[in-house]
């Protein structure tokens, strides 16, 4: 038998096996298809069909895709929101530094996650009992979609609330309608919305301007939007001749200048910025990359970020709500040029430099430099302590005894590590905060 007489085109499959191939196509993809033939524009344009299980194929998952906009907007308007909420999840640390007219504080580390009808950003803090590793997760702002398709983006500034905050409960009062907008990837702006909950438009804007002054709208399939943005230099060109233009129009300057101000004095919620943390989770080959949770010897729980550059170096600084970054950012811990193991059987030197020291977390106290333990030291590295080479101020500060900037890493073999100085004798254990998009050990914040 010719093998050739055995083939069917793609036509010619039945329509359900058609619309489960297409679902793992990209848009473009999807796009492109939809220009071959009348029959493949028809088949792009079902909604309940082929966007219903697109929307499926990525979120199914993960929320209740029926159910958004009381399940009553369309999958393709479904679809083109949520790919770009996508990007929201995971973690995000606060830049810059707060408004001093702002009576309320922003959260330094937020976590997005997904709800059953909704997307919700969750400040993380330690907890505020001593010497745990529990910490405090407070939802604070809500990303959903009305019945007609609109954007409806809520935050609670004061953390009152521990669910979806829905329409008929908006009205108290405490809740601030926001705009959630992005400016590249990896930049976010939360901003108050004076014109209410209902009026931020679909999804989130690609710049970070209060006034959005191009449209969403672009590339159309059979007619209808598919949800690819205008780019971000396009846009900024747009905005910056609106800037002059309001400057330079006749009339009424004076009024403008007056409604805004008094806007200003309204508002509950100056606009933040916030930057996403990338690779959270370690790898195999750089397993002490991510964001971790560790006890100091005050007994405070404190945040980490570990990051690796191109060529090993690594280098780790404190995030999250500590008075420390409220005043420098994020202020380096400890840093290496190199990830250069020590390898068991390690000396007698370097083991008592270990066994030695007082341990705050409670997880490793039967850690030992042996390998019948269950849970052991399986490697050690050399860091050195907050003084960055790459800041010649602080290389002016650095103390004759090098001892007291060196310091050790030890890493264990459940996949976690501990961190001391040769200067104190003190071992901050380290554990993850979240696995697998998921937060460990959380609590509920406690109530005024």
């Amino acid at each position: 038998m010719d093998p050739s007489s055995e083939l069917v085109s793609f036509s010619e499959l039945p329509e359900d096996v058609q619309i489960c191939i297409l679902s793992f196509l990209s848009l473009p993809d999807v796009a492109a298809f939809a220009c071959t033939s009348k029959c493949s524009l028809s088949l792009c344009t079902e909604d309940r069909k082929l966007w219903r299980a697109l929307c499926d194929r990525r979120w199914g998952s993960k929320t209740l895709i029926s159910r958004w906009g009381e399940g009553r907007i369309s999958f393709k308007l479904l679809y083109r929101t949520l790919d770009e909420w996508d990007n929201l999840i995971g973690f995000w640390r606060h830049s810059g530094q707060t408004r001093p007219s702002s009576a309320l504080s922003p959260p330094l580390l937020v976590f997005f996650e997904w709800g059953p009808t909704f997307l919700a950003g969750s400040r993380v803090a330690p907890s505020s009992r001593d010497g745990t590793y529990s910490v405090v997760k407070s939802p604070f702002l809500w990303l959903s979609l009305s019945s007609t398709g609109e954007a409806v983006n809520l935050l609670d500034p004061y953390g009152k609330r521990k669910s979806f905050p829905y329409e008929e409960t908006v009205r108290d009062g405490d809740l601030i309608p926001v705009k959630v907008c992005f400016s590249g990837s990896s930049h976010l702006v939360v901003e108050e919305n004076m014109l209410g909950p209902r009026s931020g438009g679909i999804g989130l804007d690609r710049s970070w301007s209060s006034v959005n002054l191009t449209s969403d709208e672009d590339d159309t399939i059979g007619g209808d939007n598919i949800g690819l943005p205008r780019s971000l230099p396009e846009r900024d060109m747009s905005e910056m001749y609106q800037y002059f233009a309001n400057r330079t129009s006749s009339g009424g300057n004076g009024n403008s200048r007056r409604q805004r101000k008094k806007k200003e004095r309204r508002r509950k919620w100056d606009p933040e910025h916030f930057v996403k943390i990338m690779n959270c989770s370690p790898t195999s080959s750089r397993p002490l990359q991510g964001l971790w949770k560790g006890i100091g010897d005050d007994a405070k729980l404190d945040f980490y970020l570990v990051t690796y550059n191109d060529i090993g170096g690594i280098s780790c600084r404190r995030v999250g709500d500590s008075s420390a970054e409220r005043i420098s950012g994020c202020p380096l811990v400890f840093w290496t040029s190199r990830s250069r193991y020590l390898k068991p059987p390690i000396s007698t030197e370097e083991s008592l430099t270990y066994e030695s020291r007082v341990r705050h977390g409670t997880d490793h106290y039967n850690c030992y430099l042996v390998e019948d333990e269950a849970v052991r030291v399986s490697g050690i590295l050399s860091i050195y302590s907050s003084f960055d080479p790459s800041n010649p101020d602080l290389a002016n500060n650095v103390p004759a005894n090098p001892r007291v900037v060196e310091g050790r890493i030890w890493q264990y073999s459940d996949g976690t590590f501990g961190f001391g100085f040769l200067g104190d004798n003190f071992i901050i254990d380290l554990k993850h905060i979240a696995r697998k998009g998921q937060l460990l050990q959380t609590e509920m914040p406690c109530e005024d």
